[in-house]
């Protein structure tokens, strides 16, 4: 795959090397939903973590700007940031056809495959035949929803939304469920890896224009420089090697980027 991120306006540079430009910018405020280990979550002390905490703190870094981060639900992510509650959305966001036609966003954070998560043994694969007659459980305001009503809920398959990704799989634990659908990784890296999600299993992603890969920061249709000044910062975390650290950090020797 090319890496896109090699070309980037002068703008850009010129925006990052200024630190800030005309608006000068003090801080960045990123809405983000910290429900999503390990790319989003809330520390023990009320704080914020994650895979993309840590990239954005670091594209804070770049630009030399307070980074400052606004809890919000998911589903009401971009309203709130339409409304002026934050700069950007940071939170493990999908680039889609219908966001863009409310938002603008950034260059490529990161890629993430979908996949449904059953328990081990139940023969279950990401199909509508195969779960006709089953509850799937799934983060409302998520590309796995629209995925999930346009594409199973017709199928006979039965839906419930939540709030948060932790009351999915705790249903699902409880037996509440009888799948649940999200990122891959996501599920793969918390709740898999944990004593909880033993007996349950990941299944093949899902191939499908209703939820494509693609992970980039949000933000208004009419903040061209913050735009620019954001695009700059992420090839500036790939060529400086931050970015290939991070990664590192929560994922090993995975590549997020070109997933």
């Amino acid at each position: 795959m090319t890496k896109h991120w090699l070309a980037v306006p002068l703008l850009a540079i010129a925006c990052v090397s200024m630190g800030a430009s005309a608006k000068e910018w003090k801080e960045l405020r990123f809405g983000v939903n910290p429900s999503y280990p390990p790319f989003e979550s809330t520390t023990a002390g009320g704080g914020v973590q994650g895979f993309g905490v840590d990239l954005g703190n670091a594209i804070c870094a770049e630009l030399k700007l307070k980074c400052v981060w606004v809890s919000n639900d998911f589903d009401g992510l971009i309203p709130a940031l339409k409304a002026g509650k934050f700069d950007a959305i940071e939170s493990s966001m999908t680039v889609t056809d219908a966001r863009r036609k409310q938002i603008d966003f950034s260059d490529r954070l990161y890629a993430g495959p979908t996949a449904i998560v059953t328990r081990k043994g139940s023969g279950l694969e990401p199909t509508g035949e195969s779960l006709k007659g089953k509850t799937l459980g799934y983060m409302q305001g998520t590309v796995q929803e629209t995925y999930a009503r346009a594409k199973l809920g017709p199928a006979g398959v039965k839906l419930r939304a939540y709030q948060n990704q932790d009351q999915v799989y705790a249903d699902l634990i409880y037996g509440r469920l009888d799948a649940s659908i999200q990122d891959k990784l996501q599920a793969q890296m918390s709740f898999l890896a944990s004593p909880q999600g033993a007996d349950f299993e990941n299944s093949v992603g899902i191939s499908d224009p209703l939820v494509p890969s693609e992970i980039a920061i949000g933000l208004r249709k009419d903040q061209d420089e913050l735009k620019a000044m954001l695009n700059g910062a992420i090839q500036a975390l790939h060529e400086k090697g931050i970015y290939a650290q991070i990664q590192r950090k929560y994922f090993g020797d995975l590549d997020l980027y070109n997933n």
